[in-house]
């Protein structure tokens, strides 16, 4: 009786094992295509981007990237504006969104009042859901207004006659251009940088915190050498989703950049990046090779995308190794 008791504990071990074997082959497969599929998918994009561009890279060539001239009636085009624009107004937005959003992170973890902390951290979060095109309406008819009758004049007066700051805010006040779609760039980005970065303070061990406040470290001197060491990793993601995000963005930036094709050492200018190009002229291309240079454009925004991913994940992987090291 009992030999058949072990030979059928035996069994359903058995079935249990193949079961369980059986389950872990599909999960592997099915995270296995999934993540194939995502390689075809980006594969495909890049491939049907070259394929379509091919008409205005063949013609054009390297002076593509450094033309500025725009002209779908002579059918001469060059990127050189909106690839300025692009990498201009994202810098000036992560400039901007970095320091603060790390500071509401702090606030957050250390500084605010225990029941303020969810409410605030809620209010930040939601501030990402909100559409882009929300941003642009507001940016055009509230804040441009703003800038162009209380901060251009005053900056413009201000730096008057200075060196290099006297060009960089110069010209007439429109209200739009780089800097305006800059600061509005920077306040959709925020939340993303705040959220993930109050995100990986939480995952601070206490011990480590108070073990420096009772050697008498300071709040700043606890972030400084402890939180953000710790952290920075998952900071620098935040970071890079934030550029991600500044990069690719269209329709805010269309609203208040002054979509004009030209290059302007002036913050103040109206100018275009290659979203913003291609929302506003795709639907009117005519022609084979005014829809070749707006497809060239979009196949430059996946190849600088993806670059400036590809160095943050080289810099995430330098310092993850000198951290084992």
């Amino acid at each position: 009786m009992a030999a058949v008791t072990d030979q059928q504990m035996a069994s359903r071990r058995e079935k249990v094992v193949r079961r369980f074997a059986l389950t872990d082959a599909v999960f592997h497969a099915v995270s296995r295509a999934s993540a194939v599929l995502v390689l075809v998918l980006l594969g495909g994009v890049a491939v049907s981007l070259f394929v379509g561009s091919w008409d205005a890279l063949s013609k054009f060539g390297f002076s593509f990237l450094v033309t500025e001239s725009w002209n779908p009636v002579k059918e001469n085009f060059g990127a050189a504006a909106p690839i300025y624009g692009t990498i201009v107004t994202s810098a000036i937005a992560i400039l901007i969104a970095v320091p603060i959003g790390i500071g509401i992170a702090i606030f957050l973890t250390e500084l605010c009042p225990r029941p303020l902390r969810r409410p605030i951290g809620i209010a930040i979060e939601l501030l990402a859901g909100i559409p882009s095109i929300i941003y642009g309406i507001w940016g055009l008819f509230v804040f441009a207004p703003f800038i162009q009758t209380k901060v251009q004049p005053f900056v413009i007066d201000f730096f008057h006659g200075v060196p290099i700051l006297s060009s960089l805010f110069a010209g007439p006040p429109y209200g739009i251009g780089l800097l305006t779609s800059s600061l509005i760039l920077a306040i959709m980005v925020l939340p993303f940088i705040s959220s993930i970065t109050k995100d990986v303070f939480d995952t601070v061990p206490s011990v480590l915190k108070e073990s420096a406040y009772g050697i008498g470290c300071t709040t700043w001197e606890v972030m400084k050498n402890v939180v953000v060491p710790y952290t920075r990793v998952g900071i620098m993601g935040g970071v890079m989703l934030g550029l991600g995000r500044a990069l690719g963005e269209t329709m805010a930036v269309t609203f208040v950049i002054g979509n004009a094709h030209r290059i302007s050492a002036s913050l103040f200018a109206p100018s275009t990046t290659i979203s913003a190009t291609i929302a506003n002229e795709f639907t009117e291309a005519d022609g084979e090779m005014y829809t070749s240079s707006l497809i060239a454009l979009g196949l430059i925004l996946f190849i600088i995308t993806f670059i400036i991913l590809a160095i943050a994940r080289y810099m995430l992987m330098r310092i993850e190794s000198k951290k084992g090291a």
